[in-house]
């Protein structure tokens, strides 16, 4: 068996503004060739983290290596094997779909002779030909973000930094969107990914979860799926709104979230048959239901490790 390849690291990234900590005491080890996902709400981490690993921010304390090159003391030649796409679009929109690609692939110093055949060879790959000559302010949500993921490949980076690239876009663009980051990974670049959709974020091979700073969670999303301290159980009912209401008074119920006539129930490990528990809950208030045990989706996992987290601080603050 081949020994794995890691592609970037980090021990104790922490970035600091005044009293506030951003992002506290991080480590990470992404295998080269995967999509890594950062799964996190606003405000938990995520961006700060990226831009510390593309050495575009500088750590108030730890350290990262990304390709081997150090992130603070290599920043500058980094800059320019990685590639890195925004949350907002960020090329010129005074300027056409080729001649922000032309301008990219002078910055980036591509060999004069490669230059033409990879702008068209890319404005081929994301389907942007017909609008080539088109002002990039005037372009869809869509196109725009093709364009944007075109011009951060345009020097065949090793690897991509992709900062909620799926934000302001439809579903289908952003399925469309995620085709082509699986074909870059097939082909052998490693992609880090943030995102707060939990669809997007279970479609990536390992994905760490952040929460305030804090890395809660590290793991493929089985993995993290089996670890959690919690079960989840599925509850079908003609009355889910009564439903609900009974088990919300129990003590036993971490949480229940609805969708549409199905209820999703977590409960702690420590219940050895949560099923049984729940029926029993349901008989005593006369409510007829369907139950079954399933297993955790992001959204249950993502509960359960911030749930934990908070917990295991009130107690390290009480004691």
């Amino acid at each position: 068996m081949s020994q794995k390849q890691i592609a970037i690291t980090a021990s104790g990234l922490t970035m600091r503004f005044g009293t506030l900590v951003a992002v506290d005491n991080v480590d990470l080890e992404i295998e080269k060739g995967s999509i890594y996902g950062f799964l996190g709400p606003n405000g938990s981490g995520k961006s700060t983290t990226i831009r510390m690993l593309c050495g575009l921010l500088t750590p108030s304390s730890g350290s990262a290596a990304v390709m081997g090159m150090d992130t603070r003391k290599e920043s500058e030649s980094l800059k320019q094997k990685i590639g890195y796409m925004t949350q907002r679009f960020s090329l010129y929109e005074d300027l056409t779909v080729k001649e922000n690609l032309q301008f990219i692939s002078e910055i980036y110093a591509v060999p004069r002779k490669e230059r033409k055949r990879r702008v068209i060879e890319l404005l081929d790959l994301f389907k942007l030909t017909d609008r080539e000559k088109q002002r990039s302010g005037t372009l869809s949500g869509g196109q725009k973000q093709r364009l944007a993921l075109a011009a951060a490949t345009l020097h065949k980076p090793e690897i991509l930094f992709l900062d909620e690239p799926t934000s302001a876009v439809d579903p289908q663009n952003r399925r469309d969107f995620w085709e082509a980051l699986f074909e870059l990974a097939e082909q052998g670049t490693t992609i880090l990914v943030s995102t707060h959709y939990m669809d997007e974020a279970a479609r990536c091979h390992r994905l760490a979860i952040l929460d305030e700073g804090v890395k809660v969670a590290d793991g493929s999303p089985r993995e993290l799926g089996e670890s959690i301290s919690s079960h989840v159980v599925e509850i079908e009912a003609d009355d889910p709104n009564r439903a609900r209401l009974c088990l919300m008074e129990k003590n036993e119920i971490g949480s229940i979230t609805q969708l549409g006539i199905k209820l999703r129930v977590m409960l702690p490990k420590t219940i050895s048959d949560p099923v049984e528990l729940i029926n029993k809950h349901l008989r005593e208030a006369n409510i007829e239901a369907k139950t079954e045990q399933v297993f955790p989706d992001l959204e249950d996992i993502f509960v359960s490790v911030t749930q934990q987290r908070r917990k295991d601080e009130s107690v390290e603050a009480a004691a």
